[in-house]
This record gives C-alpha cells, structure tokens and sequence, in this order.
C-alpha cells in the first residue's frame, strides 16, 4: 500500500499476522509513514498493509449478547452431562 491510499479511518489488515483494525492515525518516523490501527494501538508500516474489504469487525458487544451465549453454553453443558459433581474422583492421582 502506497501513501496515497492510506487514510485515517480506512479498514486495513497486516497479512503477517492477520490483524484487522481502521486507521485512526498516521505517524511519519524518519522516512517511513506508520498508520495506528485502533485493534492494537501498534504502528504499521504503510507499505506492509493492504486494504481490508471482509465483512468488517465487530462493534462493542451489548451485555446481553454475553448473557444469551453464557445460557446457550449451559445448556449445551446439560446435554452433555458435563457436571463436575458427578466424578467418582478414580483418577485423582497422588502418590
């Protein structure tokens, strides 16, 4: 990527690990120009990004998404029959 296509506020992701973010800053340092991603709050090199055209990532996560898939696990936990009072401690080790 080219300085002329980097812009606060453009998706982009660093292909060596796979990290997404939007630009909130750029920050020339001696001859290079580094952009902030507000994923990670590190700088990038602008010629290591590429423009990012997925879906997008998530916006903050209400409480009661969390509390919906904390239930779903539970129960899903039920089916299994997962319950830790349930051993027999046979395996309990020692020595």
């Amino acid at each position: 990527m080219n300085a002329g296509e980097i812009a606060v506020g453009i998706q982009v992701r660093y292909p060596r690990t796979g990290t997404v973010g939007t630009v909130v800053r750029l920050e020339k340092q001696e001859k290079d120009l580094f952009a902030e991603l507000d994923s990670t709050h590190l700088l990038y090199r602008i010629d290591q990004l590429v423009t990012y055209e997925g879906k997008g990532r998530e916006g903050p996560r209400e409480e009661k998404d969390d509390l919906k898939r904390l239930k779903e696990e539970r129960e899903f936990g039920e089916k299994l029959h997962t319950d830790a009072t349930h051993l027999d401690e046979m395996c309990d080790g020692g020595g």
